[in-house]
C-alpha cells in the first residue's frame, strides 16, 4: 500500500492580510517536504466557489508549480470536473500532456461528475453530466493515442483534428474517477480506471465491501476505456501524526475533523446530495435486470439490516442543523476507525487495518481546517516514517 498525499489548501477564517498567498506558499512547501520524505503521489482536488473549504480552483497551475519544484512524487488530479461547462475533454487532454511533460512522466488524472453546487455555479444541467463525463472519460485516452481525433456526439462535434502534445508516458498516464456511492465504485471498475473514495464518514466495513464491488468490476473488464485496465483502488481520510496522541488531540485533531465535516457538508449541500443518492439507489434496485454488481451489493445491505453507524448519525444531526460538540464528532469518527490521528505507532495499526482492506493507495488528509503549518509540515514528516513499512 502507497502513502499518498491529499490536499484541498483549506482557509479557514478568520483571514489575515495575504491570507491567499500565505496558503498557496504553505501548499508548495507541504508538496516539496512529501517530494523528500518519499510519498507516494500528492493529489490535488478542483473545487469552484468552496471559500474556505478548498481554494484550490485551478489545481492544474498549482502542479506545474510542483512539476518544477519536486524531482520524485507522482502528481495526481483529484479530480478533474469532467462535465463540458467545467472543462471541455479536449483542454483536459492537452493540460495533463504538458503537465506529463513538465513532470517527467509522472502525472496521474482524476475525472468526476462534480456535485450540484458546482453545477449550478457553471449553469450546467443535472441531466447532462453522467453523460458527459463518460464521453470524457472515452475520449480523453483517444486523444492521447491517435494522431488525429474525431468524435460526434449531441454533446460534441470534433472532426480529423490533432490534439498535441500527446503524454509522455506511454501510452499515457493512469487515468481515475473520484467516486462516493456503490453505483460509482462499480462505474469505475467498469471503465477499468481507478477508483479513488474517502473513508471519512465511512464504516470500514463498508469500505471493504465497496472495495470488493470495484474489484469484481474491474476484473470483468475486457474493454477499458483506456489502453489498460488501472485496477487500483484509492481512500483518502483525515491524518495527523503527532508524537504522541496526547499531542495530536492538543494540536487540534478533534476540532479539524469536526470543522472539515461541517463545511464540506455544507458546501456539497449534502442533504439534496443524500437523497439524490437514495433515489438512485432506489433506480438500480428497481431495476429489472437486478441493478447487476450495484444491486446485489444494495440488497446485500438491506438484507443484512445495518442501521446507520454512529458517524453517519452524527452527520445527520448536523445536516438537520444541530450544533454538535467537536469532541463528539471526532469520537463517532475515530471509533470506526474512519480517521488516523495519533502517534506513529497509533497512525500505524491503523493503517494495516487500511492495508488488510486491500487498499492500494492511501491519500493521507494533512492540511486540515485550522491546524497550524508547522503541525501539518510535522505530521507528514512522522507519517512519512512509515512509509518503508507498507510500500514494498
Amino acid at each position: 500500500m502507497k502513502l499518498d498525499i491529499f490536499n484541498e489548501i483549506q482557509d479557514p477564517k478568520p483571514w489575515d492580510e495575504g491570507h491567499e498567498g500565505t496558503r498557496i506558499a504553505q501548499a508548495i512547501e507541504q508538496a516539496e517536504l512529501a517530494d523528500e520524505t518519499g510519498y507516494g503521489c500528492w493529489w490535488q482536488v478542483e473545487h469552484h466557489g468552496a471559500e474556505e473549504f478548498s481554494l484550490s480552483s485551478a489545481p492544474e497551475m498549482l502542479l506545474a508549480a510542483l512539476s518544477q519544484r519536486t524531482s520524485r512524487i507522482r502528481l495526481g488530479h483529484s479530480a478533474v470536473l469532467a462535465p463540458s461547462r467545467f472543462n471541455h475533454p479536449i483542454r483536459v487532454a492537452e493540460r495533463a500532456a504538458w503537465l506529463d511533460h513538465l513532470s517527467g512522466g509522472r502525472v496521474e488524472l482524476g475525472l468526476t461528475r462534480s456535485t450540484t453546487p458546482e453545477w449550478r455555479l457553471f449553469n450546467t444541467d443535472p441531466a447532462d453530466v453522467r453523460g458527459q463525463a463518460a464521453e470524457a472519460f472515452e475520449m480523453i485516452p483517444r486523444m492521447w493515442t491517435e494522431d488525429r481525433f474525431s468524435h460526434s456526439s449531441t454533446n460534441y462535434r470534433i472532426s480529423d483534428v490533432p490534439i498535441i502534445p500527446s503524454p509522455l508516458q506511454k501510452p499515457h498516464p493512469p487515468l481515475w474517477q473520484a467516486a462516493t456511492s456503490p453505483q460509482s465504485f462499480e462505474e469505475a471498475g467498469r471503465r477499468g480506471v481507478g477508483v479513488l473514495g474517502t473513508t471519512i464518514w465511512e464504516s470500514l466495513e463498508r469500505v471493504n465491501r465497496m472495495v470488493e464491488l470495484y474489484r469484481a468490476a474491474a476484473d470483468a473488464c475486457t474493454d477499458p476505456v483506456g489502453a489498460f485496465v488501472n485496477n487500483q483502488v484509492g481512500f483518502f481520510t483525515f491524518v495527523h501524526c503527532a508524537e504522541t496522541d496526547a499531542e495530536a488531540m492538543r494540536n487540534g485533531a478533534a476540532a479539524a475533523a469536526a470543522w472539515y465535516s461541517v463545511r464540506a457538508l455544507t458546501f456539497f449541500e449534502a442533504a439534496d446530495h443524500f437523497v439524490t443518492e437514495l433515489a438512485r439507489q432506489q433506480e438500480v434496485l428497481a431495476d429489472p435486470a437486478g441493478g447487476g454488481l450495484t444491486g446485489n451489493f444494495l440488497r446485500a445491505e438491506a438484507a443484512a439490516a445495518l442501521g446507520p453507524n454512529d458517524a453517519q448519525l452524527v452527520i445527520g444531526r448536523i445536516i438537520q442543523g444541530e450544533e454538535v460538540d467537536d469532541d463528539e464528532v471526532f469520537e463517532a469518527l475515530n471509533a470506526q476507525d474512519s480517521l488516523i490521528v495519533g502517534s506513529p505507532d497509533t497512525c500505524r495499526k491503523k493503517l494495516r487495518v487500511y492495508e488488510e482492506l486491500g487498499i492500494d493507495r492511501l491519500l493521507s488528509f494533512h492540511q486540515v481546517g485550522a491546524l497550524p503549518h508547522d503541525q501539518v509540515l510535522n505530521s507528514i514528516r512522522l507519517f512519512s516514517t512509515l512509509i518503508p513499512e507498507f510500500d514494498r
